[in-house]
């Protein structure tokens, strides 16, 4: 998931080239560097892409390996052909909800105080650490948080699966 926030601040850049597409053991803690065969993951990564205009240049780079299990030249093979597959049906995905709406105007309900007052002000630069403790200081309690309904967000994404 950090790779798919940096690659949308690339993409927010104008820097984005190419996906280094591998994933791993979320169990783990660390890249394992096997091929994505995760649907969910590979439409979050092609949300983001369609969502600020595509790739510029480049694509896809599996930076990935077969599995030790896996020492055969078709093994090697089959893992490309799942990997460009599940990148393909990620991109499918995305581009039915991004054509829907629906996830889009969640996301813009979750984060409309970003829209205006101190939110927007914060997203111009107009803030550093010092101003935004006076302003807090200023206002008391802080407003009661609202919910981000993740659980309503993935089942949303679900939908498309």
């Amino acid at each position: 998931m950090m790779e798919t926030l940096r690659n949308s601040l690339r993409i927010l850049a104008g820097a984005l080239g190419s996906i280094d597409a591998n994933t791993g053991d979320m169990l783990l803690g660390w890249d394992t560097d096997q091929f994505p065969t995760d649907i969910y993951l590979t439409a979050q990564c092609m949300y983001s892409v369609l969502k600020y205009g595509g790739f510029t240049k480049g694509g896809v780079n599996f930076d990935a390996k077969v599995r030790r299990e896996s020492f055969e030249p078709v093994d090697l093979f089959h893992a490309h052909v799942g990997g460009m597959d599940a990148f393909a049906r990620g991109l499918k995905i995305a581009a039915a909800m991004r054509a829907d709406g629906q996830l889009e105007k969640l996301l813009r309900e979750r984060y409309a105080s970003w829209d205006s007052g101190l939110g927007a002000e914060i997203e111009a630069g107009k803030h550093d650490l010092a101003s935004l403790e006076a302003a807090m200081l200023k206002k008391g309690e802080a407003a009661p948080n609202r919910s981000g309904r993740q659980e309503m967000i993935e089942n949303l994404i679900n939908t498309y699966l």
